[in-house]
């Protein structure tokens, strides 16, 4: 097989990310139109994410977070994201950059993108290309429900952190 000095796989990457850049830059900008939100699975451990000590502890491979009802100062740069969201009623402030992101998922209109981590796909062979499941792929992981007397216990694996219970109507 001959040597892909183009790297289509890095551009593919980078594409695919940059929808995701902008989706996220738009909802900053804008809020979120109608019923779109949006799952998003991070390495909690990649270089360049910030996570409080309480949540790594609880997510020490990968974190899924929703961006739906409560979220606020939504910054959006080239290399990442960042976001205040409340755990357990707990305001905390999340840095994601957009190499550390697994998968994104925007149930709302079935649409997904799953990537492999930066580092390992920048020496892999052309074919191992980001992958881009059809969208019945990514299934949408069952949300921690917390009550008012008891908080969501912590299950095998990363786990979603539902938020829109503290969203202000």
């Amino acid at each position: 097989m001959a040597t892909d000095h183009i790297r289509y796989d890095v551009l593919a990457r980078d594409a695919l990310r940059g929808v995701l850049r902008r989706v996220l830059t738009d909802a900053a900008e804008h809020g979120l139109p109608g019923e779109h939100h949006f799952f998003i699975t991070f390495l909690s451990t990649a270089d360049g994410v910030k996570l409080s000590p309480r949540l790594l502890a609880q997510y020490p491979e990968e974190m899924t977070v929703i961006l739906q009802h409560q979220f606020w100062d939504l910054v959006v740069t080239e290399d990442r994201f960042e976001v205040g969201l409340s755990f357990g009623g707990i305001p905390e402030r999340l840095v994601v950059p957009f190499n550390s992101i697994k998968s994104f998922f925007d149930p709302s209109v079935q649409f997904g993108l799953q990537f492999e981590a930066a580092d390992a796909s920048t020496d892999a062979p052309a074919a191992n290309l980001p992958a881009v499941p059809a969208p019945a792929a990514l299934p949408v992981p069952a949300p921690a429900v917390e009550t008012k007397d008891e908080p969501a216990k912590p299950s095998e694996g990363a786990e979603v952190v539902r938020l829109d219970r503290f969203r202000k109507k």
